[in-house]
Parts: structure tokens; sequence; C-alpha cells
């Protein structure tokens, strides 16, 4: 596949996980690729390990999303590294579960600042780096947006910001040929859902039963699509929000 060839992608929290598939994908269409993480070097150097294997192009640059220093080191190492800037994936999230009654304000920062600030931060860095001929920004949402499960008031506000900013961001940058999706997956084994106890529990269980594809989502079922919303295949699209999660709702 060839169809990034030439093009420049930042995906932020590519160091495991839906991040890191999407940027080997990316690689593997033909992209030079900055993998950003915020604690997970050791990740982040195996990806770009990855895609240099694979013939690819990519470097690691650490920056924590919800700092704006953070983020304009990010992309100025971006732009120091390949010299232009096409294509953003905001993945970067954080996120924990837990009834009303525990929600704390420490937590709503923490998942707000990654999840949401983070996103805008990244997205105004970029606009100011793409070229006269635009860009795609490609957010990732979640399927709990429509599926509301308990004891995710916070994880679920967040992603909802994600589907309105998406909508929002795509008519105010559409005049500069900056095209601005979604992609919301469903359930999807990573590190993180196996840390965090989903993988192997009735939650996923229940996820799985209500998926008329009848399994749990993997990295490499969302990859290709943030391909697809990269590509000029996708240059009609903007402030679509594609669910991408076998069915789940």
């Amino acid at each position: 596949m060839s169809e990034l060839t030439g093009k420049v992608a930042v995906v932020t929290g590519a160091s495991k996980g839906i991040g890191a598939g999407i940027a080997k994908a990316l690689a593997k269409a033909g992209a030079r690729v900055v993998v950003n993480y915020a604690s997970s070097g050791a990740g982040a150097d195996r990806v770009v390990a990855e895609i240099a294997d694979a013939g690819g192009k990519a470097v690691a640059v650490q920056a924590d999303v919800s700092r704006s220093a953070d983020v304009k080191r990010l992309f100025e190492a971006a732009i120091q590294a390949f010299g232009r800037l096409d294509v953003l994936v905001n993945n970067a999230a954080v996120y924990s579960f837990a009834p009303l009654e525990d929600i704390t304000e420490g937590e709503f920062q923490r998942q707000f600042g990654t999840n949401v600030l983070g996103l805008l931060l990244a997205t105004q860095e970029a606009v100011r780096h793409f070229g006269p001929e635009g860009g795609s920004v490609i957010n990732i949402g979640s399927m709990v947006t429509t599926a509301t499960p308990p004891a995710t008031a916070v994880y679920s506000g967040t992603k909802g910001a994600v589907d309105t900013i998406t909508r929002v961001l795509a008519k105010e940058l559409g005049p500069r040929n900056i095209r601005v999706n979604s992609i919301n997956p469903g359930g999807v084994e990573t590190e993180g859902s196996i840390s965090a106890g989903v993988v192997g529990s009735d939650f996923q269980k229940a996820i799985v039963a209500q998926t008329p594809l009848g399994r749990f989502g993997q990295p490499q079922d969302i990859a290709p699509v943030a391909v697809f919303l990269a590509s000029a295949a996708s240059g009609w699209m903007t402030g679509d929000i594609l669910s991408v999660s076998g069915g789940f709702r």
C-alpha cells in the first residue's frame, strides 16, 4: 500500500494498543510517523522498531498532551524530523470507571485533561503546521457515548465531548481544507483493557453478547479505518463519526 506516501502523521498515545496499531498501519501505507507517548518510552521504541523493520520511518517523541508546552515540543519535533505535517490522530486517552458516589475532582480533571483538553491542544498545534493543502484530523472516540454503561459518567462525558468537538471543528476548519472525523470503537482488547480488568470480565462478556459480529475487537480492526480517513479516498468526508465496533451499540 502506498496511499500515504510522502505524508507525515503524528499519532498521540501510540506506544501501545489502538494508537500503536494505527501508527504501524499508517507507516505501512507509506506515511512517516511520529509515535507520541506520555510515559511508556520502551513501548514507543518498540513501535518505532517494528515500523523500521518493515521498511518504514518513525520517531518516538515524549509529550503529555494535557500540557501545552509539551504539545508545542511534540509538533516542533515532528517538523524537525520530517519537515511537514499532514495527519493528526488524537488517540491519547486515560480512563477509569467509578459510580457517581466515587467520582473525584482529581479523576475528573485527569480524564478531561487528557481526553478533551489534550485533543484540543494537539489539534490547535497541528493546524499551525498543516500546509496550504490542508490536513486530516482523526479523533478516537468511543461507543460508550451510545451504550452509556453504568459507572462510566466521566469517561463517557469525555468521549461525548470528542463527538461534539469533531463536528464543531469540521465546520470551523473546513474552509482551510482541514478535515476532522472520528472513529468510535467498541470493545477492543488492548494493554489498557487487560490491565483494567475488562478482558475476561463479565463486562467484556456483556459487550460481546451485544456485538453482532460476536467478538471483542483488536487494534488491527481499527487501524485500516484510520488509514482511510488519512488518505485522499476520504477526501469528501468531514464531521463524520464512524462506528467501528462489530455492530455494538
